[in-house]
């Protein structure tokens, strides 16, 4: 381990090996950290924190916060992170909540941009960037390979599709669909997110049929959605990204104001009563 002597770390947190802590970095009690972890000058790492293996923290990043939410009262919540993460400057990110879970978790190979946030309760996949100054409000999802360009803001409960791309300055109140690129405010989608898909391997057949659904879903004279989603679903050839798009858009109907994890209120409003 290389840790700098003006360093502070509390005897009780739990470091891995080949872990390099820089100065004026302050580790907490409940705080565990794998190996090979880089934590650069001015971090401050707290609360009941878990981090795995080859993270990079850069200055003034603040990890494991309490969270922004009058439903906290003190209870012993936690932040979890996976592997080979990037935290750029001044990001903030905060432990769950009870009435959420208890939980914020953060998968593997994510790149968060300076000045981000990540709020109470959100569940982050693998390979999700988030640009500067993105802010995602509490309880927010974000699926595998999307993309959040600079400033873009998530309302709370708001799951975003994966390999979607939401444009900079856009403000999501509803569920970004998968493989969609959505912007303006009001968000839109706009198109699928083409380029994205050819990046990340997709064939040209899989993103013709995706661009089919597209235009069956945003383009078509039929209202009613449930009726293009079951001619979807009765395609001779129901290929798995199709299903997942059909899926997503079931799941927004089992919500509220076209947001899925607003089916997720009830149980909270449960137990506050208890």
């Amino acid at each position: 381990m290389k840790i700098h002597p003006t360093a502070i770390i509390h005897p009780e947190a739990k470091i891995g090996n080949d872990v390099e802590i820089g100065p004026f970095s302050v580790i907490g009690e409940k705080v565990e950290i794998a190996d090979g972890n880089v934590i650069k000058n001015s971090v401050t790492i707290t609360g009941y924190t878990a981090i795995g293996d080859q993270n990079v923290f850069h200055p003034y990043t603040v990890i494991g916060s309490e969270p922004q939410d009058f439903k906290y009262h003190g209870e012993q919540t936690k932040l979890t992170i996976g592997n080979k993460n990037i935290f750029r400057e001044c990001i903030t990110v905060n432990t769950g909540t009870v009435k959420g879970g208890g939980e914020t978790i953060i998968g593997d190979n994510n790149f968060f941009m300076a000045c981000s946030h990540i709020a109470h309760d959100c569940i982050i996949k693998d390979h999700v960037l988030l640009a500067n100054g993105v802010l995602l409000g509490g309880h927010v999802k974000v699926e595998k390979f999307s993309k959040l360009m600079g400033y873009a803001a998530i309302q709370p409960f708001v799951t975003i599709g994966q390999y979607s791309y939401v444009g900079g300055l856009t403000r999501i109140v509803q569920d970004v669909p998968p493989y969609m690129i959505v912007e303006g405010n009001p968000a839109k989608v706009r198109q699928v997110n083409i380029v994205g898909l050819e990046r990340a391997g997709f064939s040209q057949e899989l993103i013709c049929a995706i661009k089919d659904a597209f235009r069956q879903l945003f383009r078509s004279e039929i209202l009613d959605r449930n009726k293009i989603l079951a001619e979807l679903e009765n395609q001779r050839r129901l290929l798995p990204e199709i299903k997942v798009l059909i899926e997503f858009f079931k799941d927004i109907d089992k919500g509220k104001s076209g947001r899925h994890r607003e089916s997720l209120r009830p149980l909270e409003a449960e137990m506050r009563k208890s």
